[in-house]
């Protein structure tokens, strides 16, 4: 079942491998070949992609600084990187990218929103509630979310492709600024001020110049509806980015904007066992802007440690088309007591076209992690593992082919004696 990345970290793992492999063969430091090679702001791909905001080369220097590339290293380490391209204005995959959001404004300056999107734990929730307290100037509390009820819900195409904070917060956004300047339009004529002098902070109306000139939304709302023939303020907004459909020939703009990020990671390698110990891991994005910081840094916590186990151990065994591992015991998912030192650090860009500059960042977090892992152990064995995942048995196997040894530790050609086991 394709899950986070959607074929993005079996691709990225291929390139970023060759990508090591050029640069070895070029004689340039795998950093500085890639700083060569970098997207910048402004490019169109060959296949069509547009990029507006890109962080990439500065996410690069970052985790070169972070990582402490040209730190001497022990016998069996070794230092890697990977970088990433991946949607981060939706993706339009269907014929439309669309969520929609409906919101109504109770008396109280209190808010229901009902969006399309769905929140599975990523927190899309939050950050949407975040970006229309932001846009009406009301606590994050005042909001509340409803989601997930088709019954209630407006449509949305799904949660994938890292699409919800860009295009449901878009959504959101655009509904609150309906809102926002019917609230505006009754306070100028309650507090006699031009529109264009007005604010919405701290759940009030205020003026700019005069800031003792202000009103309590609530108080705005129930003047409004009870003084003036009853008003209500309810408001819809469907946004469906200006992406577009690629053609037969994989060719078009598919996102609005994409998502950059550069991963770094210092690996020991037991020589004797093959085991790979990761001992630093720094994995820098271009986030557009963040909207949460610390939902931000935990999604990359989680993608980071699913590439980790995408890397290192998990293996689904098939025989003869039966799953030989059908449970998480046998298929060797990582859990909290496999979690390693992971450093996240945020580079924004103020992408024009995302809610408050953001940009989607939820999947990239596991894209380049197989292949920084994998350019870290040939770092620091010399052994180059083109196979995932990455088990001590396949690289002490690499490691003995490369020494002339069998696959009990002996020189080839010579007298085995006993078997070994």
């Amino acid at each position: 079942q394709a899950m986070r990345g959607y074929g993005n970290p079996q691709a990225t793992f291929a390139i970023e491998s060759t990508i090591d492999m050029l640069a070895e063969a070029a004689g340039i430091a795998p950093i500085e070949f890639r700083r060569i090679n970098a997207n910048q702001p402004d490019d169109v791909s060959t296949q069509g992609l547009r990029i507006t905001t890109c962080g990439l080369t500065e996410c690069m220097d970052t985790v070169k600084d972070r990582i402490e590339w040209h730190r001497p290293k022990a016998r069996g380490e070794g230092v890697g990187c990977a970088s990433l391209i991946h949607v981060g204005g939706g993706a339009r995959v269907y014929k439309s990218d669309g969520c929609g959001t409906i919101i109504k404004m109770d008396d109280y300056g209190r808010i229901d929103l009902f969006t399309g999107a769905t929140d599975m734990g990523q927190g899309s929730e939050t950050v949407i509630a975040q970006i229309v307290a932001e846009e009406l100037g009301v606590n994050v509390d005042d909001i509340h979310v409803i989601h997930s009820d088709t019954d209630i819900c407006p449509w949305d195409v799904g949660a994938h492709a890292s699409r919800t904070t860009f295009v449901a917060g878009n959504a959101a956004r655009g509904a609150a600024r309906k809102i926002k300047a019917r609230i505006l339009e009754l306070g100028a004529k309650e507090l006699n001020a031009p529109i264009e002098k007005l604010v919405l902070h701290r759940r009030h109306i205020q003026h700019l110049d005069e800031p003792e000139t202000k009103l309590e939304i609530g108080k705005l709302l129930r003047k409004a509806h009870f003084n003036h023939g009853g008003q209500m303020l309810m408001a819809e907004y469907f946004y469906d980015p200006a992406n577009e459909n690629m053609g037969k020939d994989f060719r078009g703009n598919m996102s609005m904007t994409y998502t950059f990020g550069t991963h770094g990671v210092r690996v020991q390698v037991d020589e004797e066992t093959g085991k790979v110990r990761i001992l630093n891991y720094v994995a820098a994005h271009d986030v557009g802007r963040a909207i949460n910081p610390m939902l931000l840094e935990g999604q990359v916590y989680g993608g980071v440690m699913m590439g980790v186990g995408y890397a290192l151990s998990e293996q689904v065994i098939l025989e003869k088309g039966e799953i030989m591992n059908p449970n998480f015991r046998d298929y060797k998912i990582l859990t909290a007591k496999d979690v390693i030192p992971i450093e996240a650090p945020v580079l924004e860009t103020h992408d024009p076209d995302g809610p408050f500059g953001a940009k989607g960042i939820g999947e990239p977090g596991c894209v380049p992690t197989a292949p920084a892992i994998a350019n870290a152990i040939y770092d620091a064995v010399g052994v180059r593992i083109t196979d995932l995942p990455i088990t001590p048995e396949r690289v002490l196997a690499a490691i003995r082919e490369k020494k002339g040894l069998d696959l009990c530790g002996r020189k080839r050609g010579a007298d085995p004696g006993e078997a070994c086991v």
